[in-house]
């Protein structure tokens, strides 16, 4: 096997450019790299805001919008954040969820999994255009947890509260046991 490394060149055989690709490269290039290199660079400049946001517009969100429509509808929510704390023979699931409703939330426990989906909704009355800045992320969000061993499902305990949810839940079958371990000197 060559250890020759492949070159890839606009004349060689597997590069073919793409249309559309070319022509928002050459795009970028007339309306803003050029007005780019002659503005003040320390200075804001109306022209320079105006270059952002036709930049914003024309090639960041399509790309955004044509990569985020390629994602399965089950992965597009937003995931809460979690901690895991192990307390002797229990464990403690803390899901971070502000502003989700109660009844909004759904939990449950199978073997060694825990599974939490719901669901955080929009203020109802405020259109998505009435927006001048929003970095909440609406819509259904689904975490599964697994746990480092199996729990009883039987009964464990959920308590929502200041948007925490605590779950808390018991190990099953046999509790851990500390091994004493006795060493010997090896003779030789």
């Amino acid at each position: 096997m060559s250890t020759e490394r492949i070159r890839f060149r606009r004349d060689s055989a597997p590069y073919r450019p793409i249309p559309e690709l070319e022509e928002m490269r050459r795009r970028f290039e007339e309306d803003i790299l050029r007005p780019l290199m002659r503005a003040a660079p320390f200075r804001p400049s109306p022209e320079l805001n105006d270059l952002r946001r036709r930049f914003e517009e024309e090639i960041v969100r399509p790309v955004t919008q044509a990569i985020y429509g390629r994602i399965p509808e089950e992965q597009k929510g937003w995931a809460p954040a979690i901690e895991v704390i192990e307390k002797g023979d229990s464990f403690v699931v803390k899901f971070e969820l502000p502003g989700v409703n109660e009844e909004d939330i759904d939990v449950s426990v199978s073997g060694d999994t825990l599974t939490v989906t719901g669901e955080r909704k929009m203020e109802s009355g405020i259109e998505g255009d009435n927006y001048e800045r929003s970095e909440i992320t609406y819509g259904k969000f689904y975490r599964e947890v697994a746990l480092p061993a199996e729990v009883d499902t039987k009964n464990p305990a959920a308590v929502y509260q200041d948007g925490i949810l605590r779950i808390t839940l018991q190990r099953s079958g046999a509790k851990p046991k500390k091994v004493n371990v006795q060493v010997k000197k090896s003779t030789g």
